[in-house]
């Protein structure tokens, strides 16, 4: 199938591992132009390494941290600079705390909203006005199905990821008069560094081990498996694709059916 990817600019946050990685591995091979951003900067040069023999797209990598506004401007520029414009964004930036509301501080709080909440909406407010002047673009939000199927230990996600998804239903009715089309991905478990990470803490506080842990999360997707995240770079890079060309203020759950279910303490 082609996605008339070839040539177009793509923005990624969080693009030096796990989806983001994925995702900017994908559209270097369709030909895009690709630059991302994360924090760590030898992170990035790891990743534009990888993503450059990926396919013959181009690649640039600039470090910034998406809780600061002054990194998602300087980025944006920088980004723009590179590749002369910008037809795509993608958010990937962004993880939040597991943990129960009598276990979290107001830091974790405060972490999540911050960077996986507001690290998105800066970046849009950054781009989606860019778009506008050159009447085109695609944005496509990694989110999270916390946002839509909430659980009670990952409140401080599930918070982030559904104000996420409010606010991309406003900027795709806003800017779709402009051409611009604004949706969400939304996984479940997705076998990356971030999900070891979550199993630790999720065993942590619920007195249980890692391998118990994991055992929960595959028990609760009929699939049996937790996602890989190229998977979810094929749905990601096809929505900010030409192909679909018609689906705006969309949310799409890719999570294989996962039922929420109870956790016993």
């Amino acid at each position: 199938m082609e996605l008339g990817l070839a040539t177009k600019n793509v923005l990624i946050s969080g693009g030096s591992k796990g989806i983001g990685k994925a995702c900017a591995l994908l559209f270097a091979n369709e030909g895009a132009h690709v630059t991302i951003s994360a924090r760590n900067p030898e992170t990035l040069e790891t990743a534009m390494a990888e993503i450059d023999a990926a396919g013959p797209g181009t690649v640039a990598a600039f470090p910034g941290d998406m809780t600061r506004w002054e990194d998602v401007q300087r980025v944006v520029g920088e980004a723009i600079g590179a590749m002369g414009s910008i037809d795509v964004l993608v958010t990937c930036a962004g993880s939040s705390p597991g943990g129960l509301i009598e276990e979290l501080t107001e830091e974790d709080w405060a972490s999540s909203l911050s960077l996986k909440f507001m690290g998105y909406v800066r970046a849009m407010k950054a781009v989606l006005p860019h778009m506008r002047e050159r009447g085109s673009g695609s944005v496509v939000l990694v989110v999270g199905n916390d946002g839509i199927k909430p659980t009670y230990w990952e409140t401080t996600a599930g918070a982030a990821n559904a104000a996420g998804i409010n606010v991309a239903s406003s900027m795709a009715e806003q800017y779709g008069p402009a051409g611009i089309r604004v949706n969400t991905v939304n996984p479940g478990p997705v076998d990356t560094e971030r999900w070891d990470g979550l199993e630790k803490a999720m065993a942590r506080d619920m007195g249980i081990t890692q391998e118990q842990a994991h055992e929960f999360a595959v028990s609760s997707i009929p699939l049996g498996r937790i996602a890989r995240a190229d998977e979810i770079a094929d749905l990601v890079v096809f929505l900010a694709s030409e192909r679909a060309s018609f689906i705006n203020g969309a949310h799409v759950v890719i999570d294989g059916s996962q039922r929420k279910a109870k956790m016993d303490r």
